[in-house]
């Protein structure tokens, strides 16, 4: 009852004709996201001792959270992660999020906060991040994988596409839900449109921004462990691997690691979105959780 009809082919010629006419342009892109961003950020991390990179997450969790058991807990699973052998593993998962998340932010944050103020360009995004939210994870890979190859890059900018849009909405819900009053108040001071932003909006809009960062750090980490199928090295290689030999030790074992680190940075980012207000009694001023 149904006409035979199928877009497949026609979208196998789009593809190709793109990679044959701006192929050689995708290799250099390629070759400069690799060399001059994932492997010195990768090399860098390899080169922090494990002592000084527990000691960083040590402060940066007590920083946040200011609850000594958290600390002590965040470590541990770190440090239980060295137990497992896989220290070197999370270091490359864990920079290849660095730079996909930092990427997402330098994209998401400027986009969300031109579609606050435009309405038109909301109107555009609301179907295109609707669309990028909904597809699976898997359906990435396949236009990086034509036009970059199998590698890291690839897996950089799938991670990037699936991570960007909660930034980008919440980004646009936070600095839409700033109290009109607050900004007609600074009107007039005579603020400019820029100390606005970055003095007024911004500031007032952190809570949910930071909600958008945490949510996006989850999704690129989430990403990673797929695109350990186009080549992307770490902890989700070994997953992949524990699922095709049946290893179940093996992947079980990565897997948890994968736990222990997104929950380290879910928490510790979660920690630094909530909103805080001071309290000053007498010359005593201190920080409570609202």
């Amino acid at each position: 009852m149904f006409p035979q009809w199928s877009g497949a082919a026609w979208i196998n010629r789009q593809v190709t004709e793109l990679v044959q006419a701006y192929g050689g342009a995708f290799r250099r892109v390629s070759d400069f996201m690799l060399t001059a961003i994932l492997l010195p950020v990768e090399r860098i991390m390899q080169k922090i001792p494990p002592w000084l990179f527990l000691a960083f997450v040590a402060v940066l969790s007590w920083h946040a959270t200011r609850k000594p058991l958290a600390t002590v807990l965040y470590v541990s699973g770190l440090f239980a992660i060295g137990l497992f052998g896989l220290w070197d593993k999370l270091i490359q998962t864990f920079s290849l999020v660095l730079v996909s998340t930092a990427i997402s932010v330098v994209v998401g944050i400027p986009i969300g906060v031109i579609a606050a103020r435009l309405r038109f360009l909301r109107r555009l995004l609301i179907p295109v991040l609707d669309v990028m939210q909904t597809l699976p994870s898997f359906v990435y890979l396949i236009p990086v994988l034509m036009l970059f190859g199998l590698g890291k890059v690839p897996a950089l900018f799938a991670t990037v596409i699936y991570a960007v849009p909660p930034l980008i909405r919440l980004t646009i819900l936070g600095l839409r839900q700033v109290d009109p009053n607050v900004t007609e108040a600074a009107q007039a001071f005579g603020v400019t449109r820029w100390q606005m932003l970055t003095k007024v909006t911004l500031p007032l809009a952190r809570p949910s921004i930071m909600a958008g960062i945490n949510q996006t750090t989850m999704m690129a980490l989430g990403m990673v462990v797929v695109a350990s199928m186009i080549g992307a090295r770490g902890l989700g290689e070994d997953v992949l691997a524990g699922i095709q030999t049946l290893d179940v030790g093996r992947g079980l074992q990565a897997g948890l690691a994968i736990v222990i680190l997104a929950i380290v940075m879910d928490r510790i980012t979660q920690a630094y979105g909530r909103p805080r207000r001071h309290v000053h009694a007498g010359n005593d001023t201190r920080n409570l959780d609202a």
